[in-house]
């Protein structure tokens, strides 16, 4: 096992690798992965280290916890931490034939109901068991509660109030009990910590969007709350849905739609000054991430076997101290915003 850096979860006791694997491609999302492919990525990750995995059962109706726990079930438990989500239900489909995969392409026969109910999160835990084959599960994440999903003020509302008064008791009491190590939210929006943080008590934060080479939008308030609360953060859009991995070509993704020209501008300039370092731009983009304190772990999806070791090549490679001086000067980095 190489030694990439280990950082605790807030104040759980557990500590993940800081180098993840997220699992969402292994879902089947926007492409179709055959078994055989979806087991060497986990072994790549398991290969070069990675310890900590995550997974949902949104991630293609169930297939990437059949696949995550298919290659876990084989290796000793107390040597990997597994990250699933809640607040979703899934039933089997009704009519095969208008069935919607939506965004994964290979998804399960499955459709779901939203219920952050305790009932609900119970429910999705123990589906979640089954389906993974595991005996236990260390992180549980509160999964998608937020504009991005639900759009309205009044959706959001009814759902974090069905989580408040309701649900929070279910992952309370796996947490007391020991049944689970720690409890999260996944955040795609500005906004939303404060909000969570005025509810309940979490141990972490799921970031997709917000802190990422081109913004770092939640250095503003949100990250100096969760620092004043000792909880952490693991962000899992560390390519910001693809940009940041291509750079500014046609058709490149920024949160998870065609990049505007402002974003694309940005990426190019941004690329420029990596290649006068000799730096390739994914390899800033990860580093980036990794100097801050608050965030414990980083969890690139991967669809190949290359993409894993393309990506723990790229946190080994050193970086110019330069790079890091000259993308501030630029203003293309905030001046508080840690680095290597």
């Amino acid at each position: 096992m190489n030694n990439i850096p280990l950082r605790e979860i807030g104040s759980t006791g557990t500590s993940v690798t800081q180098f993840g694997l997220g699992t969402a491609p292994l879902g089947d999302l926007f492409e179709a992965l055959d078994e055989g492919a979806a087991q060497n990525v986990l072994q790549a990750a398991w290969d070069v280290g990675v310890r900590l995995f995550d997974t949902s059962p949104f991630y293609g109706n169930g297939k990437s916890e059949h696949r995550v726990g298919h290659f876990l079930r084989q290796k000793p438990r107390d040597e990997y931490v597994l990250s699933t989500k809640v607040g979703r239900v899934f039933h089997p489909a009704r009519d095969l034939e208008t069935f919607d995969p939506g965004p994964f392409t290979g998804a399960l026969p499955f459709e779901f109901t939203v219920d952050y109910s305790y009932d609900g999160i119970m429910r999705s835990y123990e589906d979640s068991l089954h389906r993974l084959s595991l005996p236990n599960i260390d992180l549980l994440v509160i999964h998608d509660l937020d504009f991005y999903f639900y759009e309205t003020e009044a959706r959001v509302n009814a759902y974090l109030n069905q989580l408040f008064t309701s649900g929070w008791r279910a992952l309370d009491e796996l947490r007391r009990h020991g049944l689970i190590k720690g409890v999260g939210a996944g955040i795609n929006e500005l906004g939303m910590i404060p909000r969570f943080l005025d509810l309940v008590e979490l141990d972490f934060f799921l970031v997709a969007y917000g802190y990422n080479l081109l913004t770092q939008e939640m250095l503003e308030e949100e990250f100096p709350l969760c620092d004043q609360q000792g909880i952490s953060v693991i962000v899992g859009a560390v390519f910001a849905s693809g940009i940041l991995a291509t750079g500014a070509v046609p058709g490149a993704h920024y949160f998870y739609a065609p990049a505007s020209p402002e974003m694309m501008e940005r990426t190019d300039r941004i690329e420029k000054i990596c290649n006068r370092y000799q730096t390739p731009l994914p390899c800033a983009a990860l580093q980036f991430l990794t100097a801050n304190p608050i965030v414990s772990a980083i969890i690139p999806g991967a669809l190949k076997v290359a993409h894993v070791q393309a990506n723990f090549e790229m946190l080994q490679k050193p970086v110019p101290e330069e790079l890091w001086s000259a993308l501030k000067s630029e203003g293309l980095l905030r001046e508080d915003a840690p680095t290597p």
